[in-house]
């Protein structure tokens, strides 16, 4: 054989494996863009990421005038857990979840709102905690979506658990009526790549309305942005202007996860510690914190109160709840004035 000859069925060999790799290549990137449109498709539709229901559960109401409100990012009951690369047994579930029963049975309390509750979600092994926490006797429920995957690459190890449908949210159960309910989806981090945007988890502000003593309380749920500040702060000050709308014309009740400890720098919680009017339930010179609930060492989570229309009587940080959560929840009792 002739050395052109060979050089011809070389050049023959590269293009085919050229060819090859090119068909390769061609294969992953459709792969990549089909799963990632498919892991970003939502299995809701909009209208039902807001929506209010009415149950008939047996329930137990104090009639002393006294109130009280809790707030509980109840971190959808991984515990300790909580965005760490470890697999969660079910085990952890069922047990944070009676914890949690249990607590709030004896707890009483009137209203809970909740962030990041699991609604039927793989990662939590199918429950629907706001339904199984409402049986206690919140007749009423306003639900706000903010998390609607089949595919979540977090935490990142292993990649096993990445699979899934996953609905969260926050959640307002009441033992008196919700009038009215809205869902209202604050700024996003606009420096997000869009792979990341597509799998955001949606921050919300859930404003409820309910009906107690003749009167309309509204209460605005919050989940703030965790890992950017300057977008902490936008969602704050849009967050302060709806608080400043209601509290005019109604007892207002701001509440949440805000993701901003006061003993940081210059910390996004000061703009609503600033504002007139405004009581802060269970914080003073000395407060409790509320994360991590396994050795607390920030203050993110907050009931605020328009002291114009609602009495304080007292408030503390939930610490029998242990570590059902990786937050501490928060209660506050009061009187409409």
């Amino acid at each position: 054989m002739s050395n052109s000859t060979k050089i011809l069925m070389y050049f023959a060999d590269m293009k085919k494996v050229l060819k090859f790799l090119m068909y390769l290549l061609i294969g992953i990137l459709l792969f990549v863009v089909v799963f990632f449109f498919w892991a970003s498709s939502p299995n809701y539709s909009l209208e039902d990421y807001s929506k209010m229901t009415t149950n008939d559960y047996p329930q137990k109401i104090d009639t002393d005038s006294i109130f009280s409100i809790v707030t509980y990012n109840i971190g959808y009951l991984s515990g300790m857990t909580n965005n760490r690369a470890i697999e969660k047994p079910k085990s952890l579930f069922d047990n944070n979840l009676e914890k949690v029963k249990t607590e709030f049975k004896l707890l009483n309390a009137d209203i809970i709102a909740f962030q990041e509750i699991d609604y039927n979600s793989a990662r939590s092994f199918e429950v629907n905690q706001q339904n199984e926490i409402a049986k206690l006797g919140y007749n009423y429920i306003a639900q706000a979506v903010n998390w609607d995957e089949t595919y979540l690459p977090f935490p990142y190890w292993p990649p096993s658990i990445h699979f899934g449908k996953m609905l969260s949210g926050q959640s307002i159960i009441s033992k008196y009526p919700i009038k009215d309910h809205q869902r209202i989806a604050l700024e996003r981090v606009k420096d997000n790549p869009f792979y990341r945007d597509a799998l955001y988890l949606e921050r919300l502000a859930q404003v409820a309305t309910i009906t107690i003593e003749n009167k309309e309380l509204i209460i605005i749920n919050i989940h703030l942005e965790a890992f950017d500040k300057p977008t902490r702060i936008k969602q704050l000050n849009y967050v302060i202007d709806l608080f400043n709308k209601y509290k005019e014309k109604h007892p207002t009740i701001l509440l949440g996860d805000f993701n901003s400890n006061p003993d940081d720098d210059d910390p996004a919680i000061k703009k609503v510690f600033d504002l007139k009017g405004i009581g802060n339930a269970a914080f003073g010179d000395t407060y409790d914190y509320t994360f991590d609930s396994a050795n607390p060492v920030k203050r993110i989570d907050y009931i605020f109160y328009t002291k114009n229309t609602i009495e304080y009587i007292d408030g503390k940080v939930l610490t029998q709840f242990g570590e059902a959560s990786d937050h501490l929840p928060v209660e506050m009792r009061f009187k409409l004035k």
